[in-house]
């Protein structure tokens, strides 16, 4: 999904709108997106993150995304 040039835009839209459906609240889906996308812009500041070329939201979005789709990979 994530490849050196970026995010497929058509494959990020579905995923935001994957989010957003199966949310019960917009609004907090939308604030869920914003803190994760600041969280990694920090990251990619601090030199923790390799894939530079993917910006924050877009990151955010596919990560949300996984974890909603596949929440059998997280941890706990």
């Amino acid at each position: 999904m994530i490849t050196t040039s970026g995010v497929d835009p058509k494959e990020l839209a579905k995923r935001g709108e994957s989010l957003i459906r199966k949310s019960t609240n917009r609004y907090l889906t939308t604030v869920r997106i914003a803190f994760r996308a600041k969280q990694r812009r920090f990251d990619d500041f601090d030199g923790l993150l390799e894939e530079s070329s993917v910006k924050p939201v877009q990151r955010a979005i596919v990560e949300l995304s996984d974890e909603q789709d596949q929440p059998d990979l997280l941890p706990g």
